[in-house]
C-alpha cells in the first residue's frame, strides 16, 4: 500500500459520510411531511455502507486479499417502521378517526446520527492530512 491508497480510502469515506449526512438532512427536513409523490407520509432513509477492495491497487491486480478496503454506499434503505400517528382532526390529511400519519423520523436519533457522521468525517479528514504530511516529509528527504 502506498500513500495514495490511504488518501483514496479516506476520500471514499468522506464521500460515503457526505451521502449519509445528506440523508440525515433529508430526514430532518421531512419530519412533518405527510404527503409524498408515492402517497402517504415520508419514510426515514438510511445508507448501507460496504467495504470494497481498492480499485486499481496492486493487490487487487494480483487477486490477493487486502486488509485495506475503501467504503462505498451500496444501498439506501427506507425504514419500515410504522408512521407516527397523531390526533389532529382538523389537519387536511387526517383519516376518518382524526389521526394524521406523520413520518417515522425521530429527531433525537437523527441528531445523534448527524454527530456520528460529523465525527467520522472529521476523523477521515485528519487521516488524509496525516497521509499528505507524510508524503511531504518524504519529499523533503530528497532535498
Amino acid at each position: 500500500m502506498d500513500l495514495f491508497s490511504s488518501m483514496d480510502i479516506s476520500a471514499s469515506a468522506l464521500s460515503a459520510e457526505r451521502t449519509r449526512m445528506n440523508l440525515i438532512s433529508s430526514n430532518l427536513a421531512n419530519v412533518n411531511s405527510t404527503r409524498t409523490a408515492e402517497g402517504g407520509p415520508y419514510k426515514r432513509k438510511d445508507a448501507v455502507f460496504t467495504a470494497t477492495p481498492l480499485p486499481g491497487s496492486f493487490g487487487a491486480a494480483l487477486n490477493k486479499a487486502q486488509a485495506a478496503r475503501s467504503v462505498e454506499v451500496s444501498q439506501i434503505v427506507e425504514d419500515q417502521n410504522p408512521p407516527r400517528m397523531q390526533y389532529e382532526p382538523t389537519h387536511p390529511d387526517a383519516d376518518a378517526s382524526g389521526y394524521v400519519a406523520y413520518p417515522n423520523v425521530n429527531v433525537v436519533e437523527e441528531m445523534a446520527d448527524m454527530i456520528s457522521a460529523t465525527r467520522s468525517y472529521e476523523a477521515n479528514v485528519t487521516a488524509a492530512q496525516a497521509a499528505k504530511n507524510m508524503a511531504l516529509k518524504t519529499l523533503e528527504l530528497g532535498r
